[in-house]
């Protein structure tokens, strides 16, 4: 302020609004200020405003800077407080509303921001675009901005395709400019057409970085007809302390056969340009353009959110692996992110048995389809549930949970359940679904699991009901439970009514604990479906002959049962003449095994109480009714 003399005449005469950056702001800003005053006269508006007069009419306050560029105002709402925006930089409600009158007339009011504003500014010689607007910040970027960054070609598509108009467009708008290096494959501007143009505006909305919720979809210019849908949203990637990388992803919801369906990430190399008719993000690559196949996606975004993921790969040593993703047609892929990788001793001992993860990374691989999310969503309401893997005796389920209208989707491979943080990225040869943690790694106990997974969650409550649940946390023992999963003990209620119904009452939890201690197996190491089936084989020496039981150790007793093998690699238990699916198999975690079965060990009879017990339960029913009348 004091090196910027027609700052300083104007709060002697003017009224003003001025927007101050704090002085943390400019350390984070960390530049020379060559140009004092065009920075001030740039953070004020000669319209004084307060809080509460930069209303939701009011979307921008035209600046002193000359051009008079306008300041976007955009407001925020959260859950515990409300938030105004200049720009990209946060009004500090409590330290604002500063208010003074000056020579008896003139208003002004100071509000302290916490980022330093910047203005988009050309050289002298370009004065008359002193405040551009998106097209002519495109046309003559590189006279306004110094960096290693060129525009040459997107802006060579736009005058082809004749789109010039859409970046000169009155109002506010957000607009996002892929710079040159996205274009290194000689064929990716070849794919750019006029509807792409259109893909890289959202209309009538300025939407800066920090202000705008993430994940929340915009529709764009590409929506003016029933063969293309395609909305964008931002994103982030925490990297570690301090260093959060933003994105922009677009999501073309109906293909026309020339446009992909799917989701394209596009990092956001530079943020938050201020045009006269809104905003310019530039970008790393083009949006709604698919032309890498799922390998080269992979390794495009080597550096990033999937770096670790292609380092393990690679790591290991599997080409073939390699080789699929980059060869076969209509695959899905979980990958894990990056932070999926860090910090994980259990993980770190596995990707040292090269053979093992071997089989670990080909359980996040589906062939021959591609499972859009919505179709993920299809199946994870169906019965089933599941489909299958490049690893002949993984399935991976599905789940969705659905809040208000968020829908979290879910995935479960090996024991493990990881959440789809960024679905349908899409590829020439197929989808990728991002995740956050690495399948088939177990890292929670078989109690945690119960108490996590939804669909347990019936066992888990019969089991609380009398304790038994706490010895499931015990990380010196092996177990191997069988837990019948929700839809198992509805179906026992048709079948058994009288026994699941006293089962699920609290003064029977005794006749529960003995029910649940046949379902769990305690030894020396848990006991997969594949070793089961091996162990009832061995037994079974005559092939034709009936098949011989095998005896596994439970808290009293022991569980006698045989394995088969279907030719479709589930597996039926036979247990007392009884044949129950096993609806998920060898669920693993960090003190044993668990098999999701399709019915409880349960037979009618199970659960019989003696008259005392039961006049005992009845006159004790009497006494809380007959309390309940007396305080009515």
């Amino acid at each position: 302020m004091e090196r910027a003399e027609i700052a300083n005449v104007t709060l002697q005469y003017k009224q003003a609004t001025i927007f101050a950056p704090i002085n943390q702001a400019f350390q984070t800003y960390g530049k020379t200020v060559e140009d004092p005053i065009s920075l001030v006269l740039y953070h004020m508006a000669s319209v004084p405003k307060k809080i509460n007069q930069l209303g939701s009419s009011y979307t921008s306050v035209y600046s002193e800077l000359t051009g008079n560029p306008p300041l976007w105002i955009t407001h925020t709402t959260g859950s515990y407080h409300n938030d105004i925006y200049v720009n990209n930089a946060r009004l500090l409600v409590s330290q604002s509303d500063v208010v003074t009158i000056h020579k008896d007339t003139n208003l002004q009011i100071l509000h302290k921001i916490d980022e330093v504003l910047v203005p988009t500014t050309g050289p002298k010689n370009l004065a008359k675009i002193y405040n551009p607007t998106a097209f002519e910040f495109l046309h003559f970027y590189e006279s306004f901005i110094v960096n290693p960054h060129r525009l040459r070609t997107f802006r060579q598509k736009v005058e082809q395709t004749k789109k010039e108009d859409i970046f000169k467009t009155e109002g506010g708008h957000t607009f996002f400019i892929p710079v040159d290096e996205g274009f290194v494959k000689n064929e990716r501007a070849a794919l750019i057409d006029g509807k792409i143009i259109d893909g890289h505006v959202i209309p009538k909305k300025v939407l800066f970085t920090a202000p705008t919720k993430k994940d929340v979809p915009f529709e764009t210019l590409a929506n003016g007809d029933n063969n293309v849908r395609v909305v964008i949203s931002f994103t982030q990637e925490n990297r570690g302390p301090n260093n959060i990388i933003n994105y922009v992803k677009s999501h073309t919801l109906l293909s026309d056969g020339h446009h992909q369906q799917g989701v394209v990430l596009s990092e956001i190399v530079q943020a938050n340009i201020p045009v006269k008719n809104g905003v310019v993000h530039l970008i790393q690559r083009p949006l709604m353009v698919v032309d890498n196949n799922v390998r080269e996606l992979l390794e495009e975004k080597d550096g990033g959110i999937l770096s670790s993921f292609v380092r393990a790969i690679t790591d290991a040593d599997y080409k073939e692996f390699f080789n699929t993703l980059e060869r076969s047609h209509d695959i899905t892929l979980f990958a894990p992110c990056d932070a999926a990788w860090r910090d994980d001793y259990t993980l770190n001992s596995i990707i040292s048995n090269k053979n093992k993860f071997k089989d670990i990374l080909r359980m996040h691989l589906i062939t021959d389809t591609r499972l859009y999310v919505d179709k993920i969503i299809n199946i994870g309401n169906s019965r089933d549930k599941r489909v299958h893997t490049q690893d002949p005796t993984t399935d991976l389920y599905f789940n969705v949970v659905t809040s208000g209208t968020n829908r979290t989707v879910t995935v479960e491979g090996g024991g493990v359940n990881a959440t789809v943080i960024q679905p349908d990225l899409a590829a020439t040869n197929g989808v990728i679904h991002i995740i956050d943690r690495v399948l088939g790694v177990p890292y929670t106990t078989v109690y945690d699991k119960l108490l996590t997974d939804y669909s347990l969650n019936k066992t888990f409550r019969l089991g609380n009901q009398g304790g038994f649940n706490n010895q499931l946390t015990d990380t010196t023992k092996k177990f191997t439970y069988f837990v019948p999963r929700n839809e198992a003990w509805d179906e026992a209620g048709v079948d058994h009514p009288s026994a699941v119904k006293k089962l699920f009452m609290p003064q029977y939890h005794y006749h529960a604990n003995n029910i649940l201690e046949r379902h769990l197996v305690i030894s020396d190491e848990p006991y997969t479906m594949e070793r089961i089936k091996q162990l009832t084989s061995e037994r079974n020496e005559d092939m034709y002959g009936p098949r011989t039981e095998i005896s596994l150790p439970t808290v009293r007793g022991e569980l006698s049962l045989y394995v088969e093998e279907s030719n479709d690699h589930t597996y039926i238990i036979h247990w007392k003449g009884e044949r129950i699916p096993v609806f998920r198999p060898n669920v693993a975690c960090t003190n044993g095994v668990i098999h999701v079965i399709d019915a409880p060990f349960l037979q009618d009879g199970d659960v019989q109480v003696s008259k005392a017990a039961a006049l005992d339960f009845a006159g004790h029913l009497m006494m809380v009714m007959a309390a309940k009348w007396l305080l009515l």
